[in-house]
């Protein structure tokens, strides 16, 4: 039975958790570089074995999983390769937020572990949750593919024109309602979230808010990653297993890039043409399938690139000398950037405003997609905002007649 095999699963995921914190770090510690880097590269070697017990699963149909043959041993492979990778890949600008959030309330470094440990507990039930929950929708209606492959390529706009440098926990609604019924100490207390004052209550610590503003981190970044492997499988076991085995090296690798992460200056470049290439297949899926052997070259193409380009442009930038001519390349470099900017947020832009358009006499929400479209556009273009403004006015004279027909129809029935 398939629930023996998803027994076996989080039963191990647990053993290993138990082991960590159990184990390895019942005591609070400073988690050293080669340490993490050590740990990474344990955690990429479970995920790259339980790639062969994908293949042996699917292949001999093991405990029911599988049943009718739909996929292949070496397909279900490479979904999880890919689907791993897509969501390691994305797991770097987490690190980055994480990193933010830590220096925003000075965690001492001995307790970020806890916090991430637990962070990632959390993450394990709720990403669950969101993968369930988006697979069913995509099993009842088959369109919402459209709405993920437009939503991921708003996604790479807004990865690119975003910073990260401004966090404002004051505007995170679980930390004003948590700060509203609970009192919050202004230090540490050890590695406790929770403690009791002189008065026997118990009070928060700002271990909480820090553990809080990660897992918020965690679910802004879920609902984009986690389309973006739906459009590599939608089998429920590799979706969850590819995401549970990044999430469980998500720490590792947090200590392993967080002092180097600033070095990595075009990985996100990388990431923003992902969430592109992802959008797209979605978009296109009911045109042409990307076969998943093609979609994992394309992928680590596009991440080697932005690594690649990344170490070149640290080494030039070491032999660099100051010049007067400085402040202009800067200058240049700058109006690049923007023009740069708005190419990519025309062309995704317009892709989504004629993905919508097609779905006018083929199946799909355009209603919807077509003003997603234009507000990608408007992002950056004026004319795109008249065109946006135009089309909310025509639907309010389509709507204004239905509301009060359905209102008469209310009174009456009263």
């Amino acid at each position: 039975m398939v629930i023996w095999l998803w027994t076996a699963f989080l039963s191990f995921i647990a053993l290993m958790l138990v082991f960590d914190l159990g184990v390895l770090n019942r005591q609070s510690r400073i988690i050293t570089f080669y340490e993490a880097l050590a740990w990474t590269a344990v955690w990429v070697m479970l995920a790259l074995g339980f790639t062969a017990v994908v293949y042996f699963l699917y292949q001999h149909q093991v405990w029911g999983i599988n049943a009718g043959g739909v996929l292949s041993g070496q397909d279900a492979a490479l979904q999880f390769v890919t689907a791993y990778l897509i969501e390691k890949s994305l797991s770097i600008d987490n690190i980055f937020v994480i990193a933010l959030v830590f220096g925003y309330f000075h965690v001492p470094l001995e307790y970020q572990h806890r916090v991430l440990f637990w962070g990632v507990l959390t993450a394990i039930v709720l990403r669950g949750a969101m993968i369930f929950g988006g697979l069913a929708l995509l099993h009842a209606f088959e369109w919402i593919t459209y709405i993920f492959g437009a939503f991921l390529l708003y996604t790479a706009v807004k990865m690119l024109v975003a910073q990260h440098d401004q966090l404002r926990p004051e505007h995170n609604p679980l930390i004003r309602v948590m700060r509203r019924w609970l009192p919050v100490t202004a230090d540490y207390h050890g590695e406790h979230f929770f403690i009791r004052d002189e008065q026997r209550k118990r009070v928060a610590t700002p271990l909480l808010l820090a553990l809080i503003m990660v897992e918020s981190a965690d679910i802004i970044f879920a609902v984009d990653s986690i389309p973006a492997v739906i459009a590599v499988t939608r089998d429920p076991f590799l979706v969850f297993t590819s995401n549970i085995f990044a999430i469980l090296g998500l720490r590792s690798l947090y200590f392993a890039l967080a002092t180097m992460i600033q070095k990595l200056r075009y990985i996100k470049i990388s990431l923003v043409f992902l969430l592109v290439f992802i959008g797209l297949k979605m978009l296109l899926a009911g045109v042409y399938q990307v076969p998943t052997e093609l979609s994992l070259i394309i992928i680590v193409a596009i991440l080697a690139v932005g690594v690649i380009a990344s170490v070149a442009a640290r080494r030039q930038q070491a032999e660099e000398f100051l010049s007067p001519m400085a402040d202009e390349l800067q200058r240049m470099f700058t109006m690049t950037y923007y023009n740069a900017r708005r190419v990519v947020i025309l062309v995704t832009g317009s892709t989504v405003v004629l993905a919508g358009l097609v779905m006018i006499v083929a199946p799909g929400p355009a209603i919807l997609v077509i003003p997603l479209g234009l507000s990608i556009l408007a992002t950056e273009f004026i004319w795109a905002r008249h065109l946006l403004n135009k089309f909310k006015e025509n639907a309010d004279h389509v709507t204004k007649p239905v509301r009060g027909f359905f209102s008469r129809l209310f009174r009456r029935g009263k």
